[in-house]
């Protein structure tokens, strides 16, 4: 499948805003697929990154997980092995509203990754946070199941699917 952002939201205009929403430029464009798809599962967390490698364990297959990580800069939620672990599992892709690690290892594997920024040291474990609930941040709610694509222009999200 192939798409553009851009094209997108040319397409849906009408629903920009309600059913179709464009999250604010704030990501930066890591991993090995500069464009990803999927339907939307969530972590809400700080600074404990315990529920990634659970939700990365899991068949991603055609999904997206969406971490809401606080906006933290003091660690980073997802590094090279937990990549690698999500892009055997057939995630497409990950958002982090935090940091990564590894940043040129995971530049290397197939599955698109957006952060907000690298950080070299990693996160606490204490199997601290909620899946699958509503996280809203970059001005979009994001709910689980409802879809997500991201590519160098930007990242949206939408309550059905516009591919």
């Amino acid at each position: 499948m192939t798409f553009k952002t851009p094209d997108l939201c040319d397409q849906f205009e009408a629903d920009l805003g309600t059913s179709v929403r464009v999250v604010a430029p704030m990501f930066k464009c890591y991993g090995g697929r500069n464009a990803f798809s999927g339907r939307i599962a969530t972590l809400k967390l700080f600074e404990d990154n315990s529920l990634v490698r659970t939700a990365f364990g899991e068949d991603g297959k055609g999904k997206v997980l969406v971490i809401d990580g606080g906006g933290s800069l003091r660690c980073a939620l997802v590094g090279d092995q937990l990549a690698i672990l999500a892009q055997k599992n057939g995630w497409e892709g990950v958002i982090v509203y935090g940091c990564i690690r590894d940043s040129g290892d995971i530049n290397g594997i197939d599955i698109g990754v957006r952060a907000l920024d690298t950080h070299p040291q990693k996160s606490i474990k204490k199997n601290v946070g909620d899946r699958d609930i509503a996280v809203t941040f970059g001005g979009v709610t994001f709910k689980p199941g409802e879809y997500l694509y991201a590519d160098e222009d930007g990242v949206l999200v939408s309550e059905k699917p516009l591919t």
